[in-house]
């Protein structure tokens, strides 16, 4: 009898498994192939996928290593949603759950991480430098920022043999438009950064450098702004100055020499003398055909537009090319010279510029020879590089001692006329 009692017990047992299983919920599937897009320095969104076809959704993030429950949560009716409020710069990771019914939630996904951009340029004049975001990291580092576009000169400028860090920062979605060879058209709201230093040992640039100073041009309301930001000896920053002044300056040369100079920052007046024509400011450098050339393999222009950050050229090959005066390989001596003429004084001896009543000489490379007053001018040229005697020499302003490379280039030069 106890047998009998235990086979029903036991067929009980067994038909109720059964019907158990006809009533057995599916396994909601976890969320998968997470991304994100449209990231900014506050902003992300997220989509994913669903295997189930459910309706409602959990999503839950917090900066990258946070503990599941922990984290800001966000229910969601779509494979979708828009995070907001992030931190610049930083790392998140983001969990989804599908909630396929009350009683039926999937696992968490595998974790996705994302990081948001850093925080935007401003713009704007404001004083300290560490204010406008044009560094990422310490500032010290010269680190540009994403946003920003460094390039180099084809020709440079003396400035007392410092060194220059170079970029334009542009709105965002905004570009560069050709306007024939020299400066392009810039937006609204470009701002242009050049940074002086000296290496502390030329031969050595792990040991350091010394930055002097950051000049900033901003373009608002159709004018630009110009405006210089002098650093303080330990380097964490620079802050906005407008009078200018002396930084007595030391360095090592690539041949172990000692140099001792006194490096001058200009003040907002005598930027302006040089960053002017017919009394407007404008940039100097960042013409088209002083920017065509390569720079680590990559012609700057074709940066530029692979970056879509220039329209109206296509070809950089279409633009022409300022020499580099110290190429004595493919350019000729007067090539050079012309050169290291219009970088270094055509912003003041042009039509407009703050030497076009003072002096007949227009010393733009494009300029013909005749035109130029070169050869009349010649005596007066050879004597004003050759000193440092303020308001004779020339430079006029910008320069503490001779730049001997470039005084004989001119001197050869001349000599030839």
């Amino acid at each position: 009898m106890k047998k009998l009692s235990l086979i029903f017990i036991l067929s009980i047992f067994l038909v109720g498994c059964f019907n158990d299983d006809d009533d057995t919920i599916a396994l909601c599937e976890k969320a998968t192939n997470i991304s994100s897009s449209d990231i900014t320095d506050t902003t992300a969104n997220i989509t994913w996928e669903d295997a189930n076809n459910a309706s409602s959704y959990i999503l839950e993030y917090g900066i990258s290593g946070f503990a599941l429950g922990t984290g800001t949560v966000i229910l969601d009716i779509e494979t979708t949603a828009t995070l907001s409020n992030l931190v610049a710069n930083t790392t998140y990771d983001v969990y989804v759950q599908v909630v396929c019914s009350a009683s039926n939630v999937s696992l968490s996904s595998d974790v996705f991480s994302f990081t948001t951009l850093p925080n935007p340029v401003i713009a704007e004049y404001r004083t300290n430098l560490s204010e406008l975001n044009l560094f990422t990291g310490d500032l010290a580092d010269l680190n540009p920022s994403i946003y920003a576009f460094e390039y180099d000169l084809n020709s440079r400028l003396f400035s007392d043999y410092a060194h220059k860090q170079r970029f334009i920062v542009l709105p965002l979605g905004e570009k560069l438009t050709y306007d024939g060879d020299g400066l392009p058209l810039f937006p609204e709201n470009t701002l242009i950064a050049k940074t002086f230093y000296y290496n502390i040992d030329e031969r050595d640039e792990s040991l350091g450098k010394k930055i002097i100073e950051t000049r900033i041009l901003i373009k608002q309301d159709g004018n630009w702004e110009l405006g210089n930001y002098k650093w303080n000896e330990s380097q964490t920053d620079a802050v906005l100055d407008t009078d200018g002044g002396d930084v007595p300056t030391t360095w090592i040369d690539s041949d172990g020499d000692t140099n001792t100079i006194t490096y001058k920052i200009p003040s907002s007046t005598d930027c302006f003398t040089c960053h002017q024509i017919n009394g407007n400011a404008t940039p100097i450098g960042p013409k088209l055909r002083t920017l065509n050339f390569s720079v680590n393999g990559t012609n700057q222009l074709q940066a530029l537009i692979d970056s879509d950050l220039l329209d109206g050229v296509t070809d950089p090959n279409t633009v022409s090319v300022l020499p580099d005066w110290t190429n004595d390989t493919n350019y000729t001596l007067e090539e050079r010279t012309r050169a290291y003429l219009d970088i270094n004084c055509a912003h003041c001896h042009i039509e407009g510029g703050y030497c076009e009543l003072q002096s007949s000489l227009r010393l733009g490379y494009e300029t013909s020879f005749d035109d130029s007053n070169i050869y009349s001018q010649r005596f007066q040229i050879s004597a004003r590089i050759a000193n440092v005697i303020p308001g004779f020499s020339m430079p006029f302003i910008g320069t503490t001692i001779i730049h001997d490379e470039g005084v004989s280039l001119i001197e050869e030069y001349l000599d030839t006329l």
